[in-house]
């Protein structure tokens, strides 16, 4: 259930960094929707059938390609260690490297977990490589990428947005940049945050504490 409940909220940052859901939300709680205002500034980009880039294609990353390749029509791209040959079967997904994903996504998610290879993997030259009409998702942790240039290239135009779920700091400073820009979709870390999953998961934590009290193997370990 945590897998889904996740992958529902990044498919849900996609929908609104590309179409600009969280930003109009604002122009028209503001008072700036009128008569006057012209279509081509309400333009967004396209999600049906454009090209979804995934890095690190774990189990939260599958029920997003689940997602993109059934519900609409998207081609699917990933960079990860090791092969998946049953995400390739099931959904044509292609294995590439880094760059070449960076360069033929309409939309980056990144998915991978924190280690000292993977801080700072979106910098300055990976966000140079992206095309400018590209969205950029977090859903893995902050320090991925390197919010300098990922705020440098949101100010510069150089790619389309960011939507993120997750920062180097936590909770955003009120001073951050980010709050100061438009082409940027902030959720507070709520990859998780519904009621139901919460409760599964404060559940299947008892479930392992009394598995492991009666000698029995938990359903969920830690390696060390």
């Amino acid at each position: 259930m945590l897998d889904e409940t996740v992958a529902d909220l990044l498919f849900g940052l996609i929908l609104s960094g590309t179409r600009r859901i969280a930003e109009l939300h604002e122009h028209v709680k503001a008072g700036k929707w009128t008569k006057e205002t012209s279509q081509r500034s309400l333009y967004g980009q396209d999600v049906y059938q454009k090209t979804l880039g995934i890095i690190g294609m774990g189990r939260i990353g599958e029920k997003i390609v689940h997602r993109a390749k059934e519900g609409f029509g998207m081609s699917i791209l990933y960079h990860n260690r090791s092969s998946r040959k049953e995400m390739e079967e099931t959904y044509g997904a292609k294995k590439v490297e880094l760059n070449t994903l960076l360069k033929e996504s309409d939309i980056v998610v990144l998915m991978v977990p924190l280690t000292d290879e993977t801080k700072h993997l979106i910098g300055q030259e990976e966000l140079a490589k992206m095309k400018s009409t590209a969205l950029l998702v977090n859903g893995a942790r902050g320090p991925v990428i390197d919010e300098r240039a990922l705020i440098e290239a949101l100010e510069n135009k150089a790619i389309f947005g960011a939507a993120l779920d997750v920062f180097e700091q936590e909770p955003l400073p009120k001073n951050h940049p980010f709050l100061k820009l438009e082409n940027v979709t902030l959720t507070p870390h709520i990859g998780s945050a519904t009621a139901a999953t919460r409760e599964a998961m404060a559940m299947r934590a008892a479930e392992n504490l009394v598995a492991g009290a009666l000698g029995k193997a938990p359903q969920d370990i830690v390696r060390a």
